[in-house]
């Protein structure tokens, strides 16, 4: 089968299209024939040895595909199913084992794009409004990257559920974007982002910033955040953020500050079905709009990581295994 390989920690350029043997589906699992992967900041951070990963190894967690063999102890699942996943490691590839609790039966009126780059960011979307922090209909929040892949989904389900939302992104092109999926207001990175906050809040700031751009927006966050609010840190699209006092955390007003991760919002498989289907449920009636921004071809991995990491892409990213 063809893959796309990690050659040795660095930069977009040890991406490589190889040949890597099939594989065969393991008890528990079934075996996928890839139509799309989801190129995600977590690829590229593992890439880089940010995050744990040993080369040589094939990238990617998310995509989509239809089924083409099932393990021992299957009995959910079929040759033929249309199926979409987000933590089977190896996505990067035209044939992928996923466990049969994690392999997720796409509905029929959602293609494999959508289902292939999307199931990711909808689920941090959902436990990003659920559980990192509750904000409710009448508050204002701040979503860094409003026009990224998790920021429009964000949007765009805050705003559904009454909660105004303010943006902030890096062009005209995404701030129309971001104000198509409900943001009340849009800044750039290059406003006084916290005065604006401040000036559109009567002075209070907001009870939940929302950040996954990291090293380049903390400080932001940090004064945009009212006294005894949250900020959650989910990426670092512009690196980690360095060390600091958490004793700012208290004289910032008794702030709070978590760093979660998708994994643990989705171990459970009873958590992770309702997550999913919620989410699916969400596109399917029209509470949410996913728009695929980008999609490369398979072999172009390089170039699909050399743009997202440019901070140019806008909604998911996609490299297509098999065109539609």
């Amino acid at each position: 089968m063809r893959a796309i390989q990690v050659s040795a920690h660095g930069g977009p350029e040890v991406l490589s299209p190889v040949e890597l043997p099939d594989p065969e589906p393991r008890p528990g699992e079934v075996l996928v024939a890839a139509r799309a992967a989801g190129v995600n900041f977590i690829d590229t951070y593992r890439r880089a040895g940010l995050y744990p990963s040993t080369p040589p190894y094939v990238p990617g967690d998310e995509g989509s595909g239809e089924i083409v063999a099932v393990g021992d102890g299957v009995q959910n699942l079929a040759v033929g199913d249309r199926v979409a996943w987000c933590d089977a490691g190896g996505s990067y590839a035209e044939l992928v084992r996923v466990r049969a609790d994690r392999a997720l039966p796409i509905p029929d009126d959602v293609d494999y794009a959508v289902a292939g780059s999307a199931l990711l960011r909808g689920l941090t979307a959902h436990y990003l409004l659920h559980d990192s922090a509750k904000p409710t209909a009448g508050d204002t929040i701040l979503v860094h990257a409003g026009a990224g892949g998790v920021g429009l989904i964000l949007t765009e389900w805050a705003t559904a559920r009454g909660i105004r939302v303010i943006t902030t992104v890096s062009s005209d092109a995404k701030e129309a974007l971001s104000r198509a999926a409900g943001a009340a207001e849009v800044l750039r990175y290059t406003d006084d982002v916290p005065a604006r906050v401040r000036e559109a809040t009567g002075g209070a700031g907001v009870p939940v910033v929302y950040d996954g751009v990291g090293a380049t927006t903390f400080e932001q966050s940090l004064a945009s955040t009212a006294v005894r609010g949250t900020i959650v840190l989910f990426g670092a699209a512009s690196g980690p953020v360095p060390p600091f006092d958490l004793q700012r955390l208290n004289a910032a007003g008794s702030l709070s500050v978590t760093r979660p991760s998708l994994a643990h919002f989705i171990a459970d498989p009873s958590e992770f079905a309702w997550r999913a289907e919620e989410f699916f449920g969400a596109v399917r009636d029209g509470t949410l709009t996913v728009e695929v921004g980008q999609s490369f071809p398979f072999t172009a991995a390089e170039a699909a990581h050399r743009a997202l990491e440019s901070r140019g892409t806008v909604g998911t990213t996609v490299l297509d295994v098999v065109p539609d």
